[in-house]
């Protein structure tokens, strides 16, 4: 028998992250919800954004794509990705995502296992410029 207790978070409720691109949720946390194990959330991007390029040391990556068109580059080699594919990310492998579409794209991604502290677990391997979104 469990003794947590289920938890819903709306995304109306989680704070906004643009400091890395887009506008990245971090929904189901150690924060949020006493998440042991990952974490997952959302990211949103209009046409023409991107989430600057970086890398997990500790944390595989999980990504779906909900709707919208992106592009991946993965150690610098660009893939496609549409609505309801998935993408695994090794763990130490560096990506950027690039909304290439004319439509709002959305993201799910979790992570894990979890850093042993949150400010290890991304790694920042470029700067992020606000990106010019089309209207």
């Amino acid at each position: 028998m469990t003794t947590q207790s289920p938890h819903i978070v709306d995304l109306a409720d989680v704070a906004h992250n643009t400091r890395r691109g887009g506008d990245l949720r971090a929904m189901l946390t150690p924060s949020t919800v006493g998440a042991t194990s990952g974490f997952m959330g959302l990211a949103l991007m209009r046409p023409g954004e991107r989430i600057g390029e970086h890398y997990h040391p500790y944390s595989e990556e999980f990504v779906f794509v909900v709707c919208g068109d992106l592009e991946v580059d993965l150690d610098g080699t660009a893939h496609q990705l549409r609505p309801d594919q998935g993408l695994l990310i090794p763990r130490d492998m560096r990506h950027r995502f690039r909304n290439v579409g004319d439509t709002e794209a959305r993201m799910v991604f979790h992570l894990g296992p979890l850093a042993p502290r949150p400010e290890l677990g991304h790694v920042d391997t470029e700067a992020t410029e606000p990106a010019e979104a089309s209207s």
